[in-house]
């Protein structure tokens, strides 16, 4: 990979995290980088447990919190409102048990809509007990899971972290259902483990078709990863993952979507997802289908998500004092599997490597262009066969690089100014400062 000269990464990156950096607290774990209950204002509202199905029209109002017991599923028929400024959070977790998931289950609709200023809050529960000496951890949450009738390239699939039951298998003919409105929520301490690498994300997607409306999403501190999509058509905006233990983002089973505006950001104190022992924790990774459904990676629709203005920060610096733990991270985003991609003004910093395509990545053209990528061992990594005639002209540099003004982990002291000059980022100048109110970062 040739090593070219900076570069406007610098800049941008540095004007993105500078802006919001505070000091690292060095050896913290990772499951107590959290909040105390004494940021939440819901301590003192009752509470209403919810379990099992839902079959009919149900209102979630502000003037409760809701706690969900097991998997709450909302069958297909019924809609499920939530009130903008609800708090949600999930009963005692208890040991080989699914709890506080919630399913939008295909033909199912959620209308869940926050403000900028009042947003719905899927959180852990300890801090909504009223103690405000308590804190949240990874997995205290179960997760959000929408499915749809939108196609997938395996026809119908159960989804990812659930038992097997027919209420939660996606996939269809459908590419313009709509699953409802999920706009202005954050969801945090997500994940449930049901076996290994099987865990319920942040925010699931399978088989979510284009008529649904996403927009204004954070997913903070899960088990696994921050937003994953499974087949489906649905285009979202404005996504913030912050601080997940697997990947931020995750595209699998067909998705051909559009992103644009989102930010991903690692923490250096995560334990980091493995795969037979090795480092498997990226920013985005990207598959068409693992080999056990797929051996030639040629079922269609093909996954090809098409993404603009991204904003993907690692935290590997040279100095990280202590450095990150095993297996620490790897890409900054992982093509394979005979996944295709459409990129365009992004960057992407702070990762062993930046931008790879594996040697499996399918020959069918991809672009990527206006994008800034740094890695400290190799800016952009084409495979043999993968690629390497159809990336359009990135600006990239490898080998050693300064810290782009950023504190381990990734945190920051206060309000959010996240603009930076130029077209390429999450935020620019264009798009505004979309972040402010509604997020949270000071975890």
């Amino acid at each position: 990979m040739k090593k070219l000269s900076i570069i406007t990464l610098c800049l941008a990156a540095g004007i993105f995290v500078s802006s919001c950096k505070k000091e690292a607290k060095n050896g913290e774990a990772f499951d107590n980088r959290s909040t105390s209950a004494a940021d939440y204002s819901a301590s003192s509202l009752p509470v209403t447990t919810v379990s099992g199905d839902i079959t009919t029209n149900t209102t979630w109002d502000a003037s409760h919190v809701w706690e969900i017991s097991g998997v709450v599923t909302v069958r297909s028929g019924a809609t499920l409102t939530i009130n903008a400024g609800t708090f949600i959070k999930s009963t005692v977790n208890t040991a080989g048990v699914q709890n506080g998931v919630l399913v939008i289950a295909k033909g199912a609709k959620i209308n869940a809509v926050g403000t900028s200023t009042n947003p719905i809050v899927f959180t852990s529960r300890y801090l909504l007990d009223g103690n405000a000496s308590t804190v949240g951890h990874p997995g205290d949450f179960g997760g959000v899971i929408l499915l749809g009738n939108a196609k997938i390239n395996v026809g119908d699939k159960l989804i990812e972290g659930l038992a097997d039951d027919p209420k939660f298998h996606y996939g269809g003919s459908n590419d313009a259902d709509n699953s409802g409105t999920l706009q202005y929520a954050r969801i945090e301490y997500a994940g449930y483990v049901l076996a290994p690498n099987v865990e319920v994300n942040s925010l699931t997607l399978g088989g979510v078709g284009s008529g649904t409306t996403i927009d204004h999403v954070q997913a903070s501190y899960g088990l696994d990863d921050g937003f994953e999509f499974f087949g489906g058509k649905v285009s979202p905006k404005y996504l913030v993952s912050f601080g997940n233990d697997d990947d931020q983002f995750d595209f699998d089973n067909g998705f051909t979507g559009s992103i644009q505006y989102a930010i991903a950001v690692a923490d250096a104190y995560s334990t980091h997802s493995a795969s037979s022992g090795a480092s498997d924790s990226n920013g985005i990774e990207s598959d068409n289908n693992a080999p056990t459904e797929d051996a030639t990676f040629s079922l269609l629709p093909k996954t090809h998500p098409t993404l603009a203005n991204f904003s993907v920060i690692g935290t590997k610096t040279a100095t990280l004092s202590p450095a990150i733990t095993s297996p620490g991270f790897k890409y900054g985003f992982r093509n394979r599997r005979g996944t295709e991609v459409t990129l365009s003004n992004s960057f992407f910093t702070g990762y062993p490597s930046g931008v790879v395509f594996d040697a499996d990545a399918s020959a069918t053209p991809s672009t990527i262009n206006g994008t800034s990528v740094h890695g400290f061992s190799a800016a952009i990594s084409l495979a043999t066969g993968a690629y390497s005639s159809t990336v359009a002209n990135p600006t990239s540099t490898a080998a050693t690089a300064p810290t782009w003004g950023m504190s381990q982990p990734f945190y920051n002291a206060g309000a959010v100014n996240f603009l930076a000059p130029g077209t390429s980022g999450a935020l620019t100048v264009g798009s505004g400062n979309w972040v402010a109110n509604w997020t949270k970062f000071t975890f």
